[in-house]
C-alpha cells in the first residue's frame, strides 16, 4: 500500500463534493426522471423513487465512497481487492461507462442543434409553414394519431430525418455528425489538460444550471394550466404502484442518476483525504441530485399543463416518449411563451451544461483505466498523453455515428434500454454481493471507523446486509420475468434488434464471469483452495507480492495481481 500513501488528494474537499454533484446531476434529471414520472402515472413514481433513494441510493453511494476512499484506488483495482472473484464488476463499470458516453453525447448533440436553432426568428418549430412539415401538421394537437405538432415534425422530420424503423438505416445526418464532432471537441478541451483546463469549468457547469432552472420555474408556474400539470406530477395514481415496472424504473433511475455501478464516484473518492467525512458528501450528493430531479419535474410538468391547456386535452394524453419529452413537448411550450428565443436558448444551454460534466466523468473512467494499465506502451505509441485522450474521444465519436444516422433515434433507444436499465441492475447486484457479503459489512464498518472515528449506523448495516441485496435481487428477478422488449413510441423492435441489444448489454456484463475464471486460473492450489482465496480480500495483491519477492524484485504484477486486468486511478481532480 506504500505506493498509494503518496496518492494526490483534492486541493479542497468542496471540489470533490461539487465534482460529485456535477457527475450525478445530468441530463437524466431533466429528461429521464420526468419521462419516467409521466409514463408511471405522475406522482405514483415519486413514492418508489424516494423509497429507493433512502434504502438503495444513499446506502450504496455511501458504500462506494467508503471503498474508494479507503482503498485509494479506482473501481477495478478496489473491487479486485475487496473480492478477487468478482473483480470483473470493476471492469464492467468501465465498459458500461464507455458505452454510455457514446450515446450520451448524442443527447448533447441534439441540445447543441436545438441551441443553434433557437436563435432563429421565428423559432423553426413554431409553425407548420416549413418544407419539412406534412399536411397533417397542426399547431394544436388533438388525441388523433393522424395529426402531429410542428414541434414533433421538427424533431422527427427536420433534425432526425427519422426512418420508419430500425430496418431502414437511411444515410448519415451530416449536420448532426458535425455537431457530434463539435460536442466531442468540447469534451476533449475540458479533459485533455486535467485540472489546468477544467478547474473552473466544473464550477460553472455544476452551478449555473440552477440559475436557469429557477428562472424557468418562476416563469412556468405563472402560465395558464400549469397547476394541472403540477397536480399530475405530485398526486399519485395509486394503482400504478402495483406495477413492478414502476419500481424497477425507480431503482434504475436512482442508479443511473447518482451513478451507482458506473465507477465514477468511487474513482473520485479515491482522491479524498483519508479522514474525510464521507457521510456528509454522500448525503449532499444524493439529496441535491434528487431535489434537482424534483425541481425539474415541477418545471417540465408545469409546461405540460400549459400545453394541455392550449390543446384542450388532458395532461395524460400528451404524446410523450423518451427524449421527446425535452425535445418535443418543451420546445412546443417555448413557442407560445413571450420572448420564446430567450427561453429556448437558456433551456438548451442548461442541457448542454448538465450534460458536459456528466460526460467528463464517463470518458475519464475509460481514459485513466487504460493509462494506468498500459501507460508506458501508450505513451511510447502516442508520444503525448493528450494525443491518447484525443484518440479515445475520436473512437467514441466514430462509434456514435449510427446514432446520428436517420435510423439514429432507434439505435439510441436500443442502447439506452439495454445499458441504462438491463446492464446496471446486474452490475449493482454483483457489486453489492462483492462488497456487502463477500468483503463484509463489519469490515466496511471497520474501514469507516479507521477513517472517520465513527462506525456505520445500524440503518446502513441493515441496508447493506439485508435490504439492498434483497431489493436488488427481487427487482432483478422481476425485471427478467416481466422483461419488455425495447420500443420507441408505438414501434416495437424486431427480434434481431433485441438480439443486438442483448449483445450491447453483454459487453459490460460478460466481464464478470470472464474475470472470475481468470482469478481462479491464476490463484494457486486445488479448486477449493482457489475458491477460498478468491473470496479473501487482498489475496491477489498478497500473491503478487510473494511472486515479486521470489523473482528477486522483478515486477510480477502482470502475472497474478489485480492489475492483470485494466485498473484505473483517475488523474483528474476538479474536472468531473
Amino acid at each position: 500500500m506504500d505506493q498509494h500513501l503518496s496518492r494526490p488528494t483534492w486541493s479542497r474537499q468542496i471540489e470533490f463534493t461539487l465534482a460529485g454533484i456535477g457527475s450525478a446531476v445530468g441530463l437524466g434529471n431533466v429528461w429521464r426522471f420526468p419521462y419516467l414520472c409521466y409514463r408511471s402515472g405522475g406522482g405514483a413514481f415519486l413514492v418508489p423513487y424516494l423509497f429507493m433513494l433512502v434504502v438503495l441510493g444513499i446506502p450504496l453511494l455511501h458504500m462506494e465512497l467508503i471503498v474508494g476512499q479507503y482503498m485509494r484506488r479506482g473501481p477495478v483495482h478496489a473491487l479486485a481487492n475487496v473480492c478477487p472473484l468478482l473483480k470483473g464488476v470493476g471492469v464492467a463499470t468501465v465498459a458500461i461507462s464507455f458505452i454510455m458516453c457514446i450515446y450520451y453525447n448524442v443527447v448533447i448533440t441534439w441540445a447543441l442543434y436545438y441551441l443553434f436553432s433557437s436563435f432563429q426568428e421565428p423559432l423553426p418549430w413554431q409553425s407548420c409553414n416549413n418544407t419539412w412539415n406534412t399536411p397533417n401538421c397542426t399547431n394544436h394537437a388533438t388525441n388523433s394519431s393522424y395529426s402531429s405538432t410542428a414541434s414533433q415534425e421538427f424533431f422527427r422530420n427536420k433534425m432526425l430525418e427519422q426512418t420508419d424503423g430500425v430496418e431502414e438505416a437511411g444515410g448519415v445526418r451530416w449536420e448532426l455528425f458535425l455537431i457530434l464532432i463539435l460536442a466531442w471537441i468540447l469534451i476533449y478541451l475540458c479533459i485533455f489538460k486535467g485540472v489546468k483546463s477544467t478547474g473552473k469549468v466544473v464550477y460553472f457547469t455544476a452551478l449555473f444550471p440552477y440559475v436557469i432552472l429557477i428562472a424557468l420555474l418562476i416563469n412556468n408556474v405563472q402560465l395558464p394550466g400549469a397547476l394541472d400539470g403540477i397536480t399530475f406530477f405530485i398526486v399519485p395514481e395509486w394503482d400504478k404502484l402495483l406495477s413492478v415496472e414502476v419500481w424497477v424504473n425507480a431503482a434504475a433511475q436512482i442508479f443511473n442518476s447518482i451513478g451507482i455501478g458506473f465507477g465514477s464516484l468511487m474513482a473520485m473518492s479515491s482522491y479524498n483525504s483519508f479522514n474525510n467525512n464521507i457521510l456528509k458528501d454522500t448525503l449532499t450528493i444524493c439529496i441535491i441530485n434528487s431535489l434537482t430531479s424534483i425541481l425539474a419535474g415541477f418545471i417540465i410538468f408545469s409546461a405540460f399543463g400549459y400545453m394541455s391547456y392550449l390543446q384542450g386535452i388532458p395532461v395524460s394524453d400528451l404524446a410523450v416518449d423518451g427524449p421527446g419529452l425535452v425535445y418535443v413537448i418543451y420546445p412546443q411550450a417555448f413557442a407560445n411563451m413571450p420572448v420564446p428565443q430567450l427561453w429556448a436558448v437558456l433551456f438548451f444551454f442548461m442541457l448542454l451544461c448538465l450534460g458536459l460534466d456528466s460526460e467528463f466523468a464517463m470518458v475519464e473512467v475509460m481514459v485513466t483505466s487504460l493509462m494506468d494499465q498500459f501507460s508506458q506502451q501508450l505513451i511510447a505509441f502516442f508520444k503525448r498523453k493528450e494525443l491518447f485522450i484525443l484518440a479515445v474521444c475520436g473512437a467514441a465519436c466514430l462509434l456514435g455515428i449510427p446514432c446520428v444516422m436517420q435510423v439514429g433515434i432507434f439505435v439510441f433507444q436500443l442502447m439506452d434500454h439495454y445499458t441504462a436499465i438491463v446492464s446496471i441492475m446486474f452490475l449493482a447486484f454483483f457489486e453489492v454481493i462483492a462488497i456487502c457479503w463477500s468483503y463484509g459489512v463489519n469490515r466496511l464498518s471497520d474501514n469507516l471507523e479507521e477513517m472517520t472515528g465513527k462506525r456505520a449506523s445500524i440503518f446502513f448495516k441493515l441496508c447493506w446486509l439485508i435490504i439492498a441485496p434483497g431489493l436488488i435481487t427481487v427487482i432483478l428477478i422481476f425485471s427478467i420475468i416481466q422483461f419488455k422488449p425495447a420500443r420507441y413510441e408505438d414501434y416495437v423492435f424486431p427480434p434481431w434488434a433485441q438480439g443486438v441489444g442483448w449483445v450491447i448489454a453483454m459487453t459490460s456484463i460478460i466481464w464478470i464471469p470472464l474475470c472470475a475464471v481468470h482469478t481462479l486460473w491464476v490463484l494457486p492450489g486445488s479448486f477449493m483452495q482457489k475458491l477460498k482465496l478468491s473470496i479473501t480480500p487482498h489475496s491477489l495483491d498478497e500473491m503478487s507480492k510473494m511472486a515479486y519477492d521470489e523473482r528477486g524484485g522483478k515486477d510480477a504484477y502482470p502475472v497474478i495481481s489485480s492489475n492483470s486486468l485494466v485498473t484505473e486511478k483517475p488523474h483528474i481532480q476538479t474536472n468531473l
